[in-house]
């Protein structure tokens, strides 16, 4: 693991029990903890005794937080379930309307068939992989991944935009003509950035390879994402053949119509959306609440006192009593984003009938909705993980969340950190190739249903949504440790100052104001 070991200005030595040797780090004048470090819980600075423990911490009142949510969620897919197997039963005894792996011409005219069942297949196992290769290369080469993932991201979009001029797919060409200036100018105005936020992922896997169930978390959560990516690829394929006019498995007796073709799409894309955006915060809530939570509290597994089974203890509280908490918040984000695509859908449909100004005003709105969602979906990471530690209530834990930022002045080290964003930038490259693979394929086997191209914009959104949900499920685990530094950093800077010396250093000296002690929020 070459990217763990080389030497640089400030390289990342974990620390476990006695204190390395050789001189000691330099931190900035005052927030430099007396000598010897103690270990938390057992006489804090200036003889102050902490506890793990304390406000409930890991131990929360046994009571389930926002019920109301969570009978939603488990209403809704029960919903889709019932969904589900009327329509895939319908098409199965139908036989599908015919189509293949690289059929040309084949099927019916009407809609849509296995054709883009097979495709949406392997758009899925190419989003499972990409995922776990993105992983690999994470844990291999911490430092390097900034830049790696910000220069492919930018090689790709420019790619992209290129063959789609080439290919006179305007639309499409001037939208990621923007996206690639955006992503060059954002890789040079965060590149000085860099270093802190390379320490940061430094040390989170670090403590991944002392805790395996992160990635068991990690892989499970994945292949959850991918088997319901799946589901609702079967789903979907079956709603538009049982349902639209003039479909073989559109019998006499039935009631088909488009509006209903797209009253159930809706729905179950809000549905794989929600238990999607559920699959993934329950892994984060997990990891936050169990490895990564562990060990900043109670140190290192050497040292003997983290808990048992740290990580399935947290799993069982994110999966009942704190399931309708992160099902709450799963929710706003649904809503936004199924907004979102909507408004995506009314910019193409406007586009395709030669209405300029209304395209414009759906993509302005298109933005703003996307602006709005990324802010929501940020703050309830760390929602999350006060959910996780505390076993608080959604809105509680979003004031808190909130205070906490506020009062220790730490929002200004989030907006600097660039993990976040490096790893949402390989979730969005993994997103266009899958989209990309997408359209090479409809575009080179011809299925007779896209013979005048009107389904290619909503299998793209299907493809980019399935790769951009299976990496953003494997990179949830990355962002939970990092995350989770930052809350322990809120509530308790001097703990970070005994796990990771280097990294305290450099906050304390760039962002004096976080660690100062001020009092517990």
């Amino acid at each position: 693991m070459s990217g763990w070991n080389s030497a640089s200005p400030h390289s990342y030595q974990p620390v476990y029990g006695a204190p390395a040797p050789g001189p000691a780090p330099v931190y900035a004048q005052s927030y430099a903890p007396p000598p010897p470090q103690p270990a938390y819980g057992q006489g804090g600075y200036g003889g102050d005794y902490k506890s793990p423990y304390e406000g409930e911490r890991f131990k929360p009142k046994k009571r389930i937080n926002d019920p109301i949510f969570l009978i939603l969620f488990i209403a809704q897919l029960v919903g889709f379930i019932i969904i589900s197997a009327i329509t895939i039963s319908k098409f199965s005894s139908s036989g599908g309307l015919g189509g293949g792996v690289g059929s040309d011409n084949t099927g019916t005219r009407v809609t849509l068939d296995y054709h883009t069942v097979y495709l949406l297949l392997f758009i899925t196992a190419a989003g499972l992989l990409l995922s776990s290769l993105y992983l690999i290369l994470t844990r291999m080469f911490t430092r390097a991944i900034m830049h790696i993932t910000l220069v492919l991201s930018i090689l790709l979009n420019i790619g992209i935009c290129i063959y789609y001029w080439i290919t006179k797919y305007y639309s499409g060409a001037i939208v990621f003509t923007v996206i690639a200036l955006i992503s060059i100018l954002a890789y040079w105005g965060y590149r000085a950035r860099i270093p802190l936020a390379a320490l940061l992922l430094q040390v989170v896997m670090d403590v991944t390879k002392h805790h395996p169930s992160v990635y068991v978390v990690a892989f499970i959560a994945l292949v959850l994402q991918a088997a319901l990516s799946v589901w609702y690829t079967f789903v979907v394929i079956a709603t538009y053949v049982r349902y639209t006019p003039g479909s073989t498995a559109c019998t006499t007796g039935d009631t088909c119509s488009s509006a209903k073709v797209i009253g159930f799409i809706v729905y179950e894309t809000f549905s794989f959306l929600w238990t999607s955006q559920v699959i993934g915060n329950v892994a984060l809530a997990t990891l936050a609440g169990g490895p990564f939570g562990s060990w900043y509290y109670f140190g290192p597994r050497e040292q003997g006192m983290m808990p048992a089974h740290p990580t399935l203890s947290s799993f069982v509280r994110a999966s009942t009593l704190s399931l309708g908490s992160i099902a709450f918040g799963s929710l706003i984000v649904t809503l936004l984003e199924l907004l979102r695509m909507l408004l995506n859908m009314v910019r193409n449909s406007a586009n395709a009938e030669g209405h300029p100004v209304e395209a414009c005003l759906a993509l302005c709105a298109e933005c703003f909705i996307g602006c709005i969602e990324s802010a929501v979906e940020y703050f309830n990471r760390y929602a999350y993980i006060e959910i996780a530690l505390y076993g608080k209530p959604y809105i509680s834990a979003s004031k808190d969340t909130w205070r906490l930022f506020k009062d220790r002045g730490i929002d200004a080290l989030i907006n600097d950190s660039l993990v976040g964003m490096t790893l949402t930038w390989g979730a969005y490259a993994i997103g266009l190739l899958c989209s990309l693979f997408a359209y090479l394929y409809l575009r080179y086997t011809h299925p007779a249903y896209n013979a005048d191209g009107q389904y290619t914009p909503p299998v793209l959104v299907f493809a980019f949504l399935i790769g951009l949900q299976c990496s953003l499920t494997l990179s949830s685990a990355i962002e939970a440790g990092v995350s989770t530094i930052f809350v322990g950093l809120g509530e308790d800077p001097q703990v970070l100052a005994i796990r990771a010396p280097p990294l305290f250093a450099m906050i304390a000296s760039t962002y004096p104001q976080v660690v100062q002690g001020v009092p517990r929020v």
